[in-house]
């Protein structure tokens, strides 16, 4: 197994991951959520994106493949998913959440909602992570040992945010109400930043305009 092999895939993980820039995302997304809830929440999700992203490390090119979609494709749905909820926490459009937040953050198909999406797909294993891991694996190949040290990595990568996610919450109760107001605003414009951002990549990818 190339020691080249390890750093590449550690740090492209990290890099595409992102687990510093998705904790202020995680404490809009969670907002007047419990302790409890936003842990289960920072578990759930962690959950779900590793078992994606291994899903695609093992066969993810092939299936989109069978399918007719193609990796740019992926790219604009996915920028295109982050700007809806870019705009909800702009507006706070989401459904029934000024009035009865508290009430429907501890409901367990709530928690399962946002720990599913936004949160583990598009924002964790999202284009870029999920495009990455399919690229790593096709490197590592038929060497076994390769992908398993890709497995234990993206596993490393994932927990590293759910350390991260946990931490938010200190941050959380530093800001104050109108503090977490005003971050989830400023966090809305940058989600709305990267989902066009996502849209560019896509579109530049599909008609190779790069």
């Amino acid at each position: 197994m190339p020691i080249d092999f390890v750093k590449s895939a550690l740090v492209t993980l990290l890099v595409t991951l992102d687990p510093p820039g998705l904790a202020p995302i995680f404490i809009g997304l969670t907002l007047g959520m419990t302790e409890n809830a936003k842990r289960q929440v920072a578990y759930r999700a962690s959950v779900i994106a590793f078992s994606i992203l291994a899903a695609f490390a093992i066969g993810g090119r092939e299936v989109l493949e069978a399918l007719g979609v193609t990796i740019p494709a992926f790219r604009v749905s996915g920028g295109l998913l982050l700007l809806i909820i870019a705009i909800n926490m702009i507006f706070e459009l989401r459904p029934e959440q000024t009035a009865h937040l508290a009430s429907r953050a501890v409901e367990k198909d709530h928690i399962r909602n946002i720990a599913a999406f936004p949160l583990a797909i598009p924002l964790m294993a999202g284009p870029g992570s999920i495009t990455a891991t399919m690229l790593l694996a096709e490197r590592a190949g038929s060497d076994w040992l390769s992908l398993l040290s890709l497995f234990v990595i993206a596993a490393a990568s994932i927990a590293l945010c759910t350390l991260v996610f946990l931490a938010a919450d200190r941050v959380a109760g530093l800001l104050g109400a109108t503090g977490k107001i005003v971050l989830t605003r400023m966090l809305g414009v940058v989600l709305a930043a990267m989902a066009a951002q996502f849209v560019i990549d896509g579109v530049t990818s599909a008609f190779h305009l790069g």
